[in-house]
């Protein structure tokens, strides 16, 4: 039975809490954690409790970490995470993103000693919702994709995000990891028992392979970029991937993910994320350039469909949709999940909300 919003959001919270997780710190992952399942972005939401828990337990996610400013000029910022879950970390670089755009035109803060930050385009909404062009990227914890060619993990699933406001709520919000999908949609695959789609996930020689057991961490084999092999132009994901890392890595100082484990910050993921906002104002009246996106969007969606029943669709619709749908509907879990969240709770030691 599908949950409420405002339920599977208690959930997550009460969880972090008992954790140990300071109830502002909890307030804010659970709301960005519970959005990205509002939005049916599955493999970024409450599924991510399976892997906190155990990064809790072995001590490498410090859940009461604050942000904290180590450089910074009117227009940059470098800030150290200090080995906190990347939530709260990553909410305060975009803000103060926002915020040097808003006052010099651009903003530009890089992030380091964090870990995992959920879906990017919870980030890059922010800035769009206070009227200007937001960028993000972020390195990830694990490596888990071989270079096109290769048959050895040197990055990760290496995310970049983008949304331009529009004037209304409908900004263009574009969120895409650089392998074809998210390693969590391979996880939720493997939770239910299911196989993934041709094109996710390679065996441990670099063939294509449907068993997601291959792309999970630890697993037989590997995510694929984007274009899923050679033929298909992985080199594209492959190449996006490595910008990410240069961009969330090089700038901050976080871990690159091809680098030697040895060369990670001890007791932490060292994740690295970089942020970026543009203001409109210093080449256009905003409210023109935001006319301009809100109308290319239209046009877009105004497109003849291949299929009538398939309607085009811009960046951000889906999500947009699917959260209208779910906050009247409930987000569902799926029972290979349920059952594993139930038990994270009663670890916890706190009521379960889902069943």
């Amino acid at each position: 039975m599908p949950a409420p919003h405002a339920t599977h959001r208690r959930q997550i919270e009460s969880i972090l809490a008992a954790w140990g997780m300071p109830p502002d710190k909890a307030a804010t992952t659970s709301e960005i954690m519970a959005d990205a399942d509002l939005r049916a972005i599955d493999s970024h939401g409450i599924s991510m409790l399976t892997v906190y828990e155990e990064w809790w337990k072995e001590g490498r996610i410090r859940l009461d970490a604050e942000p904290r400013i180590v450089r910074e000029t009117p227009v940059t910022a470098l800030v150290d995470a200090q080995g906190g879950l990347g939530y709260v970390p990553s909410v305060f670089g975009m803000d103060l993103a926002i915020s040097k755009a808003q006052q010099s035109g651009v903003g530009a803060v890089a992030v380091f000693n964090s870990a995992h930050h959920g879906a990017m385009q919870w980030y890059v909404r922010m800035a769009a919702a206070r009227g200007v062009i937001g960028i993000s990227t972020t390195t990830t914890s694990n490596r888990c994709a071989p270079p096109t060619f290769g048959i050895q993990s040197k990055l990760g699933t290496d995310p970049w995000a983008f949304a331009a406001p529009t004037g209304d709520d409908e900004p263009f919000v574009l969120d895409m990891a650089t392998t074809t999908v998210a390693q969590g949609r391979v996880r939720n695959k493997l939770n239910e028992g299911v196989p993934t789609p041709p094109g996710w996930v390679l065996d441990g020689q670099g063939n294509p392979s449907t068993d997601p057991a291959c792309g999970v961490s630890g697993g037989s084999g590997f995510m694929a970029h984007l274009g899923g092999t050679p033929e298909g132009a992985s080199h594209k994901g492959y190449g996006l991937g490595a910008m990410v890392n240069i961009l969330a890595a090089g700038l901050s100082g976080a871990m690159i993910s091809a680098h030697p484990e040895k060369d990670r910050r001890p007791g932490t993921m060292d994740v690295g994320h970089f942020f970026m906002a543009i203001a409109p104002d210093p080449f256009r009246p905003r409210e023109e350039f935001q006319a301009v996106v809100k109308a290319f969007c239209d046009d877009l969606r105004v497109t003849t469909p291949a299929d009538p029943s398939r309607p085009v669709l811009v960046p951000g619709d889906p999500e947009r949709i699917a959260a209208e749908r779910r906050g009247r509907e409930g987000i569902p879990v799926g029972p290979g999940l349920a059952a594993k969240i139930k038990a994270i709770a009663e670890r916890a030691g706190v009521p379960f909300l889902l069943g």
